[in-house]
């Protein structure tokens, strides 16, 4: 569970960037190709307008060597750095009609990139002085989240499950129509074609001690308020791993691990993420 650097694969990367370019520039990017001669040779660079974390510095590189192959590339910063306001965070040179063709479309994925980093950074700061790690959720932009969950790695959090295929997780609907938390964690166990980690989502301290006595991997507390937090988190004893889940703000996030669970789940990372503001410029 979770993705490292190497699962920034190039063959996704280039998928995301044909179609991002695909919906941007069509059949042709005609205010700069009736305007620019096409060996016109220019330089730019690329600036951050604010502090933060940066992410997809290669996805932006490549996006620009799509429109031009020898264009040329050198980064000041990698994925994961803190950036300030004003820094020159990557220079290139190339074709000028590569260099404005692919201005937006390689901004889009590093603004919103880093943004995420930014923000799931914030959140890893929050809970520094806990055991608890961050984690993100599938809230990400269709088709987009490779490189959502890349990012929130950048920033510092953990990637949950990729999708529906790389864990189990029983949420109240899939308990319901089973008849409850035991029966549903038998009949996966007694069916799943692989070993498969297996989380259950619970309401209550009741259903916190059925999950326990399943033995699952970990148990999800959902929307649950400090008190009973704590409580749950007694219960456990140490035995499983929980995850707390619902509604999190850097204010609440730090008291939610004071509690003592070992993940906290924030679907803002990805679904609310604010872009990080950096710029190009031509030299």
């Amino acid at each position: 569970m979770g993705l490292t650097e190497t699962d920034l694969r190039l063959d996704e990367i280039d998928r995301i960037i044909d179609a991002a370019l695909k919906e941007d520039v069509g059949e042709s990017d005609y205010s700069t190709n009736l305007i620019i001669p096409c060996e016109k040779i220019s330089s730019a660079y690329l600036k951050a307008k604010d502090e933060g974390i940066v992410a997809g510095l290669e996805v932006a590189e490549r996006t620009f060597k799509k429109l031009d192959e020898n264009f040329e590339w050198i980064q000041n910063c990698n994925d994961g750095d803190t950036i300030k306001n004003g820094q020159i965070i990557a220079e290139m040179k190339g074709t000028f009609r590569a260099i404005l063709t692919g201005e937006r479309t390689a901004l889009n994925f590093l603004q919103r990139m880093s943004g995420i980093a930014t923000q799931t950074a914030q959140f890893v700061e929050a809970v520094k002085p806990y055991k608890t790690k961050i984690l993100d959720t599938r809230k990400t932009v269709p088709g987009l989240r490779l490189l959502d969950k890349y990012s929130v790695k950048a920033g510092g959090g953990t990637n949950h499950r990729i999708g529906l295929f790389d864990m189990i997780m029983l949420k109240d609907n899939h308990i319901k129509i089973a008849g409850g938390i035991t029966k549903a964690v038998e009949q996966v166990r007694k069916s799943m074609p692989k070993k498969l980690k297996i989380e259950v989502e619970t309401s209550n301290l009741n259903e916190v001690e059925e999950a326990l006595n399943c033995n699952v991997d970990i148990i999800m507390l959902d929307n649950m308020d400090i008190a009973t937090t704590i409580k749950a988190v007694k219960i456990a004893g140490g035995k499983i791993s929980l995850e707390a889940s619902g509604n999190m703000t850097l204010e609440r996030v730090r008291e939610v691990a004071a509690a003592g669970v070992d993940y906290i789940s924030i679907g803002s990372l990805t679904h609310s993420v604010k872009a990080l503001d950096i710029g190009q410029y031509i030299k």
